[in-house]
């Protein structure tokens, strides 16, 4: 690395960060700016229509969907039925981030998906290693790149050395894991550092993750809700306006539903399960270690599929996986819902959702997915 780089990197003053989120402490440092007491949240079609005519979706915040009662059940049911599940996928990958880059990682989960998985590797580490490993939570935004100033942060830190793990919930058409591959681009041309820019998620039915815990297209069930399972931190925000050159992105802290807050209980659902998981995620990390999965981005042939299909000229109106028609129905003004069969046990909440909002939902077979959320173009289908 060069010298002019190595100053690059140290030499820039980064505000330090301050204590947000619901998460104890010892769980998690978010690397974020506080924009709690600004106003920008547009209603759903007000902001669908925004985005569409150009703003970027990361200038202005959803409202967040406040879940009824029957939904907020089915979010502990959920829970219940799948917390098992989800710790035989956090112990696979935990155990792959141990085995490829040793105890000394420093865990990067991309906010706010990436920050309850974050969250439930460290535990699992610390539980079956006893390191206690970093863990920061970091904005990543589509079209902007990751948040510089909060890289530059963390190596000031830990090191320009720190070997840094990134982390998310799930992989949908790979969006999000191409502008990691690009970021981590801009910051060696920029700065002389090389960051490992592999992804481990828990599911990657998108085939476009090195490290995962499976492929299924299942409900993790901190995809069900928003801020109330994310430490009642909003979605990240870059606004020129109100973000400084050397302040990390913004976030908002939504204490006045702290009552409602689920993040805490979804961690501690979830952990008692690690140690009868520890035999079957050590059996699977080593087969998946000598015999790596192929990364075959089958999931966004996929959606060129059905691109053609529905004449949808925008990639970005198609949102796949289970997880991220979640969001659509939760935040977005959905079009239809496609999904791979019926019975499907991994829709029941998708099935609830689209029937609450009135969203139709057809059969579309064949997809690496077991759904797709469409979104509906507000001004035809060519723009």
């Amino acid at each position: 690395m060069k010298g002019t780089s190595n100053h690059k990197v140290m030499d820039k003053k980064i505000a330090e960060p301050v204590a947000l989120g619901s998460y104890p402490p010892s769980d998690v440092t978010f690397l974020l700016k506080d924009l709690s007491d600004v106003s920008l949240e547009l209603a759903t079609e007000e902001r669908e229509e925004a985005i569409q005519s150009g703003v970027h979706y990361s200038e202005m915040l959803p409202v967040e969907y406040q879940p009824t009662e029957q939904y907020i059940d089915l979010f502990h049911e959920t829970l219940r039925q799948s917390a098992k599940k989800v710790a035989l996928a956090v112990a696979i990958v935990s155990e792959m981030i141990v085995s490829r880059r040793g105890l000394s990682t420093v865990l990067v989960s991309l906010a706010r998906a990436g920050t309850p998985i974050g969250i439930l590797i460290k535990r699992y580490i610390a539980e079956r290693y006893k390191v206690d490993l970093p863990h920061y939570s970091i904005s990543i935004i589509r079209g902007k790149g990751i948040d510089e100033n909060a890289i530059l942060y963390i190596l000031q830190k830990h090191g320009l050395d720190a070997d840094l793990q990134f982390v998310d919930g799930w992989t949908g058409k790979g969006a999000i894991r191409g502008v990691l591959i690009d970021s981590c681009n801009t910051l060696y041309e920029k700065y002389g550092i090389r960051l490992n820019d592999d992804l481990a998620v828990l599911a990657d039915p998108g085939n476009c993750a090195g490290m995962f815990g499976t492929r299924e297209d299942y409900l993790i069930p901190s995809a069900c809700l928003n801020s109330t399972v994310s430490g009642l931190m909003s979605r990240t925000v870059l606004h020129a306006d109100l973000i400084g050159p050397e302040e990390f992105h913004g976030s908002k802290f939504y204490k006045e539903w702290l009552d409602a807050d689920e993040s805490n209980v979804f961690i501690d659902t979830i952990c008692p399960y690690f140690p009868s998981v520890v035999a079957e995620a050590k059996n699977i990390a080593g087969q998946m270690l000598e015999h790596p999965p192929e990364i075959t981005w089958q999931g966004l042939r996929d959606i060129q599929s059905i691109q053609e299909t529905f004449g949808i000229d925008n990639i970005n109106l198609i949102k796949p996986g289970v997880g991220e028609t979640t969001r659509v129905l939760l935040r977005r003004v959905p079009w239809k819902i496609l999904v791979d069969t019926m019975d499907n046990p991994n829709l029941k909440h998708i099935l609830l959702l689209a029937k609450d909002r009135g969203v139709p939902v057809e059969i579309f077979p064949g997809m690496t997915y077991s759904c797709c959320g469409i979104i509906k173009p507000l001004k035809g289908e060519t723009e």
